[in-house]
C-alpha cells in the first residue's frame, strides 16, 4: 500500500458526465454543480480517508473504483462499500456523519470529479432535484450494504468472489481488472491462499483469465450463474431508484476521458 496521503493530483479539463449520477442531473443542476467541480486524479492503493478522519471532499469517480474498508484490530480487513462510476463517496456524508466510517481505499487509477463537502451542502440546500437524487442514491446504498451483510454471513466465499468480480467488471470499461490475489483476499476478508484455489477453479472452469496482477473476465454469463443472488438484487435496486446510472453501453466514452500516468 502506497503512503497515506490525501493529496490527489489535477487532471486535465474533463467532462464530468463520465460519472453517471452526475449524468443523471438536468443541465442547469448539473451546472450548479460543475462551478464546484474538479477533475483529480487518483492512483491505485491510495488512500482517500482513513478511519474517524475528517471528510472534507466527495468524489464522482469516471473509470476508477474506490473501496469502503473495515480495518479490524487483528489486521483483518474486509470491504464495506464499493463506489464507481454509478455513484460518489462522500456523498451519504452530506446528508449524514462528518467523519469516515473506514479507509477508503482506491482499487484502480483513473479519474474523478471531487467537490467540498461544503460547497456540495450549498447546492443540495438550494437545488431540490439534486437533494432528490442524493437521497435516491443513499437509499440504493443502504439496500446495498445491508444485503451485503446478509450475503457475507450466509453464501460462500466463493460465490461472494464472484459478485466482487462481476461489481468491478461493472464499473470498469473492457474486460481486464487490475486485482491481485492480495487484494482480493482484504477485500473479501480471506486468507490469500484462499483466494488462489478460487480463482483457480475459476480459470479451469474458464471464467476468468489471470495474468500477473490483472484478472480478465472471459465468460460473463457464468460468473453470473456461479455468484450468489445477491449481486441481481443490488444490481435491480440501483436501477429502480437510479434508472440511469447503473446501464451499460452508457453514450458517454470514458475512454476519451484524459488518463492517468
Amino acid at each position: 500500500m502506497k503512503p497515506h496521503d490525501y493529496t490527489t493530483t489535477p487532471t486535465p479539463k474533463i467532462d464530468h458526465r463520465a460519472n453517471r449520477l452526475l449524468a443523471a442531473l438536468e443541465p442547469d443542476d448539473l451546472a450548479v454543480l460543475e462551478a464546484h467541480l474538479h477533475g483529480v486524479c487518483l492512483q491505485q492503493d491510495q488512500v482517500l480517508y482513513e478511519a474517524g478522519d475528517a471528510l472534507r471532499h466527495a468524489y464522482f469517480p469516471h473509470d476508477t473504483v474506490v473501496s469502503l474498508v473495515a480495518m479490524l484490530k487483528d489486521g483483518r480487513t474486509a470491504e464495506m462499500a464499493v463506489y464507481g462510476r454509478e455513484g460518489a463517496l462522500g456523498l451519504v456524508s452530506a446528508v449524514t456523519a462528518v467523519q469516515s466510517f473506514g479507509r477508503y481505499i482506491v482499487q484502480t487509477t483513473g479519474t474523478a470529479s471531487r467537490i467540498e463537502l461544503e460547497r456540495l451542502h450549498e447546492v443540495i440546500g438550494q437545488r431540490p432535484k439534486v437533494r432528490q437524487l442524493v437521497l435516491r442514491f443513499t437509499e440504493a446504498m443502504m439496500a446495498r450494504v445491508l444485503q451485503n451483510v446478509a450475503c457475507n454471513a450466509v453464501h460462500s466465499v466463493e460465490a461472494r468472489a464472484c459478485r466482487w468480480i462481476l461489481s468491478m467488471h461493472d464499473r470498469l470499461d473492457g474486460d481486464t481488472m487490475p486485482l491481485t490475489h492480495e487484494f482480493l483476499a482484504d477485500m473479501l476478508g480471506v486468507q490469500r491462499s484462499t483466494v488462489s484455489s478460487i480463482t483457480r477453479a475459476f480459470q479451469e472452469a474458464g471464467l476468468i483469465k489471470q495474468g500477473r496482477g490483472l484478472i480478465t473476465v472471459t465468460n460473463r454469463l457464468g460468473l453470473e450463474g456461479a455468484s450468489c443472488e445477491c449481486y441481481g438484487i443490488v444490481r435491480r435496486s440501483f436501477e429502480r431508484l437510479l434508472p440511469h446510472t447503473y446501464r451499460t453501453g452508457s453514450t458517454f466514452d470514458t475512454r476519451s476521458q484524459p488518463r492517468c500516468s
